[in-house]
């Protein structure tokens, strides 16, 4: 089960995470995002449990959570959507010479 993990305390890193949701089972992964350019973490993350029923009750007892100073929220998490990105930018926005393709 992907869990997803919101409202995160940016000193929250990958290892926080896997203490925190290691009470509640076996954990696959558990990864803070952290921006590309600074590092920083971007106040959200994602865990990753072997067992549905243990990834149900984390996110139950945990949902709305204080956890290192801030009410965090705990949710399953949605399949990655796929991005298109044959718009190259949109460049085309109309304008002087809009008839012009890229």
């Amino acid at each position: 089960m992907n869990i997803y993990i919101s409202n995160l305390s940016y000193g929250v890193n990958d290892a926080d995470l896997n203490q925190l949701f290691g009470e509640y089972g076996e954990i696959i992964s558990a990864k803070v995002i952290t921006d590309r350019e600074t590092g920083r973490s971007r106040g959200f993350g994602f865990v990753e449990m072997t067992n549905d029923t243990d990834g149900q009750k984390a996110i139950s007892e945990l949902h709305e959570a204080e956890y290192d100073g801030k009410v965090i929220t705990v949710t399953v998490a949605r399949p990655r959507t796929e991005r298109n990105n044959n718009n190259r930018g949109n460049y085309n926005r109309g304008g002087y010479n809009s008839n012009r393709r890229f």
